[in-house]
Order: C-alpha cells, then structure tokens, then sequence
C-alpha cells in the first residue's frame, strides 16, 4: 500500500517533469491513501500556479475535476485527535512544516505498526526524510 503527499498528487493532474514517472507507479498500484488536507493543498498549488500564469484557469478547472475523482476513489485518512496529536510530536522530532507533519501523521496512522510495508511517495525532500526517518519505504526518485 502506498500513502501519497499531495506534492506526488500534483504531477498526476498537471504537467510536471515528474509526471510520466508518478503516472506509471500510479497505474502500477492505483490503489491511493492520502490525508484529509490533501484536497485543499492540491487546490492550493493549483491556485498559485494560476495566479503566477504558470497555468490558465481552464487547466486548473480541469485539473480541480481530476482531483475530485482520485479522491473520490482514494482511502483518506480523516483529521481525528491522533493525527493531531502525532503531527504535534513530529514537528518537535523533524524539521517540518505544520502541513508536512499533518501527512506524515496520516501516513503513520494509516500504516498503523507497519510503515515499513508501506510506501510514501513524495517529491518534498524534507517530508521524504522524515517519512524514511519514520521507517516508510519512500518512493521519491522520480526524476
């Protein structure tokens, strides 16, 4: 099973280097767990990239409607008292920002004791660490 930040989400509904890459490990384990924030931080680089006229408006509608349908079909890990309790510790443990902690959190909850049988994908080079640090197989190469 593989847990997926939102920065590995992001390639799949939008032109990125990265993107052939993600795409086939996507169709190779179409199988997603994400965090509950996952949604809003997706729209929310979409929305930076349309504000920088990276991306036109009709991409990100596009873009907005593919995500809306992968988390339609995604496990998501709800934002209960646990994650937010484990967020906390990590951001004492790891170099992290508050969102970044908040999906590792829902990567630890979800892969219970096992985080090793667990891959992470990620293309956040901080996140990645600490999600390594945590005992996850991370899948982050994708360049």
């Amino acid at each position: 099973m593989n847990f997926w930040d939102s920065s590995a989400l992001l390639p799949l509904l939008v032109e990125e280097p990265t993107s052939e890459r993600i795409l086939a490990l996507y169709q190779e384990q179409p199988e997603i767990v994400a965090a509950w924030t996952a949604t809003v931080e997706c729209v929310s680089a979409l929305a930076r990239l349309e504000r920088e006229g990276r991306l036109e408006s009709r991409t990100v509608t596009l873009a907005t409607r593919q995500l809306q349908a992968l988390q339609n079909a995604w496990h998501e890990v709800q934002p209960i008292e646990s994650v937010r309790q484990l967020a906390c510790r990590l951001l004492r443990v790891h170099s992290l920002r508050a969102a970044d902690s908040m999906q590792l959190a829902s990567a630890l909850i979800a892969a219970g004791s096992n985080a090793r049988e667990w891959g992470f994908v990620c293309l956040d080079e901080r996140l990645s660490e600490a999600a390594e640090r945590e005992g996850f197989n991370v899948l982050s190469d994708f360049s």
